[in-house]
């Protein structure tokens, strides 16, 4: 069974530094691109970043500038470096794979699928 396990949350204070990863097992990431999401308390689940197959990476307007995604297919593990963090960052945060590039239509992450249970970040002063 295809699937993602994603760590790295944790509590930090604003303008502290995280680093999530994402790592697949049952499947090779070589093919798929990935993308991070997340969901605050109360709201819908957004993007925040994808990195396609070929490497491109696309971020929300909301986290452009901070948030950097990477992969490392050898690892078959994708990475979000999150920094300056702010409050309103707060939320559980899930990656998923699709098989699609990223294109336009990622942030509202349709096609994807093999979500992860999530790991929590939470930004408080």
């Amino acid at each position: 069974q295809p699937k993602f396990v994603e760590s790295g949350g944790g509590s930090v204070q604003p303008g502290e530094p995280l680093r999530l990863s994402c790592l697949a097992s049952g499947f090779s990431l070589d093919e798929y691109s990935i993308g991070w999401f997340r969901q605050a308390p109360g709201k819908e689940r957004e993007g925040a970043a994808c990195i396609s197959y070929k490497s491109s990476t696309y971020y929300a307007d909301a986290v452009k500038g901070r948030f950097s995604i990477s992969r490392d297919n050898a690892k078959n593990t994708v990475y979000l470096q999150l920094t300056n963090l702010e409050l309103e960052d707060t939320g559980v945060y899930y990656c998923a794979a699709r098989t699609r590039l990223c294109g336009t239509s990622w942030s509202r992450g349709l096609g994807f699928g093999s979500w992860g249970q999530g790991t929590q970040v939470t930004v408080s002063s």
